[in-house]
């Protein structure tokens, strides 16, 4: 590989302009692309003319190397001052790679002429007027993209802004649905407490219970306190001071809300701050059925009262006014029913030879205060009936229907009928007087001095029979038809020995009748607790031997319905009958049936 070098002195500007026009020639020859090519020369000119500047004689050195196959060609320029030792690097030095072979400089441009020399000068021009040509094609170029990218900037700005306004959308709708979901959330929070209250309100019938459930219903979620005013209920009138608010709630009718700034709630009154809690907000809601019955005064939970939650509570509040005129118009009817089935139960009478003793328990739970009734009372030949009871239906027309029922007994009873003729009638009487009306009766017959009871029975649960020695028979004899059914029925009477210090049990189906076990378990149990009284027990205190009776009996029962219980015990040694009432007291002869089809249970005393 030949490097070839070409040395000029540059003293003046004609040295200057020749050198520089001999190396413009050598890039021209060498192919070096225009740009380039302008670019070295251009640096050239303006180091040798900063020579020029300085004065003193300069030198310019021009190496070449062709190209091989191993490394490209290029052109070098250095320029140094006259003298410059060679081995040190010149202040200036220039590199240019050729593709193209790289040729050694030609005659040199001091050979000559001028107009040689000027011609090399306009040529020189030529690639001034090239790159200017090429520089305007490239601002074109610039403009039309500088445009294209105004343009593009502008589109990236409005789609920058309507990103923008999207994304801004978008947050409004999310917030928006976030917002719309926690209503929803909350409104469907408060359906679900308002059912589950208005359930556990309307679930009982007793007031005061309503009342008591109200606190742990509301406090602390809906209420720092609750309390209700019940205007005719003696016990809670007479409970303190009462809020102005809740005395305007009770004259007006509307909710009102006293607190120190106005609350804004729909359809509630603003009042000022009650005196009893000046710095909590309260809610006073009247209570509502067919008239203002109370007031639910309610204190905030926080500082105030959310508008949803006072819609719920003025409904709940609506709810809880018909729940309490319901439980308070069932307790009157019930009270009235049972002072009426109370009022009707005959005093047992006192009867020599013979020993009495009843217990009568209405129903505790609904309004199931029935017609389950006993009497007992001496006929005009002296023999004493002994009547236990049970009408269909519960409430107050059970209780008059019952009394109509006794009235009629008693009334048949006067012409001296036994049992069975009694029943009869009664069923006649029911039959076309009462055609809705059904009942239940059994009747025992005792006569003064004979060792026998006569019996008989609609529809009613078997008597139960105990002996002194603590044997227990059950008269489970067939019994006759329900009192009332339509159709024609004759009652036949049953005759059994007594044994003087016996017991017979009469009773209803609520001492005996468990909806889980039946009503036969029932009288078996029964059988078992009267075999298992004392004898002492049944002669010295028949009353406390009854209620000895039904401790075991009642233990389990729901108290869902009356409870009748009628104790008739003959005396160890029953006096002689009087002489004048010898032929009276006769026995009648005994039916057929009379003491067949009897169990036994037996328990020694």
């Amino acid at each position: 590989m030949t490097v070839t070098s070409d040395l000029w002195k540059i003293g003046s500007v004609s040295d200057a302009a020749r050198a520089r026009t001999t190396v413009a020639r050598l890039l021209a020859d060498a192919d070096v692309p225009l740009v380039q090519r302008t670019r070295f020369l251009t640096s050239l000119t303006a180091r040798l003319r900063a020579c020029l500047d300085r004065s003193g004689v300069w030198e310019l050195l021009i190496t070449t190397r062709p190209a091989t196959d191993e490394a490209p060609g290029h052109v070098g320029a250095a320029v140094r001052p006259a003298g410059h030792p060679p081995q040190d690097p010149p202040p200036w030095l220039r590199t240019l790679t050729c593709s193209p072979p790289a040729q050694p400089p030609g005659p040199r441009a001091a050979d000559a002429g001028d107009a040689a020399l000027a011609e090399m000068l306009l040529a020189a021009d030529d690639d001034t007027a090239a790159v200017l040509s090429r520089l305007d094609e490239q601002e074109e170029l610039v403009r039309f993209h500088r445009e294209e990218l105004h343009q593009t900037n502008q589109g990236v700005l409005a789609l920058h802004a309507e990103l923008e306004a999207a994304a801004l959308l978008q947050r409004q709708l999310l917030d928006a649905e976030r917002a719309a979901r926690t209503e929803a959330e909350n409104a469907r929070r408060l359906l679900t407490f308002l059912a589950d209250a208005s359930a556990a309100v309307t679930a009982s019938l007793d007031h005061e219970d309503i009342l008591r459930r109200l606190p742990g219903l509301l406090v602390p979620e809906y209420a720092s306190q609750a309390g209700v005013w019940l205007l005719h209920d003696e016990e809670t009138s007479r409970i303190g001071h009462r809020p102005a608010a809740a005395a305007a709630a009770a004259r007006t009718g509307r909710p009102q809300h006293a607190a120190a700034h106005p609350s804004g709630l729909p359809g509630i009154d603003d009042l000022p701050p009650s005196a009893l809690a000046p710095t909590q907000p309260l809610l006073c809601i009247p209570l509502t059925a067919r008239h203002v019955i109370g007031v639910l005064t309610l204190r905030a939970p926080g500082d105030r009262f959310a508008p949803d939650t006072c819609v719920m509570l003025i409904e709940l509040a609506r709810r809880i006014g018909i729940a309490l005129d319901n439980a308070l118009r069932y307790e009157q009817h019930r009270d009235t029913a049972e002072a009426l089935q109370r009022a009707q139960l005959t005093d047992l009478p006192t009867t020599e030879g013979l020993h009495l003793a009843a217990r009568y328990l209405p129903a505790t739970h609904g309004l199931n205060i029935g017609g389950d009734w006993y009497d007992a009372f001496e006929q005009r030949d002296g023999s004493l009936l002994a009547v236990i009871g049970d009408v269909t239906g519960h409430g107050l027309h059970a209780a008059v229907m019952m009394g109509q029922l006794r009235t009629a007994l008693r009334a048949y009873a006067a012409e001296e009928d036994g049992p069975g003729r009694i029943l009869t009638r009664l069923h006649r009487l029911l039959r076309h007087q009462q055609p809705d009306l059904y009942a239940t009766a059994a009747i025992v017959r005792f006569r003064p001095g004979e060792p026998t009871a006569t019996w008989a029975s609609a529809g009613h649960p078997p008597p139960a029979v105990r002996t002194p020695e603590g044997a227990v028979t059950v008269l489970d004899t067939k019994p006759g038809i329900m009192l009332g059914v339509p159709l024609p029925y004759t009652y036949e009477e049953h005759t059994i020995e007594l044994t003087p210090g016996s017991t017979i049990a009469l009773y209803t189906d609520g001492l005996v009748e468990r909806r889980a076990l039946g009503i036969d378990t029932g009288i078996d149990r029964l059988a078992r607790a009267l075999a298992a009284l004392s004898t002492r027990q049944l002669e010295h205190d028949l009353d406390v031997a009854a209620e000895a009776l039904l401790t075991p009996m009642l233990y389990d029962s729901a108290g869902d319905d009356d409870v009748c219980l009628l104790l008739c015990r003959t005396s160890a040694s029953p006096p002689p009958p009087p002489a004048q009432d010898v032929q009276r007291r006769v026995p009648r002869p005994c039916s057929p049936a009379s003491g067949a089809g009897a169990k036994s249970l037996g328990r020694s005393s």
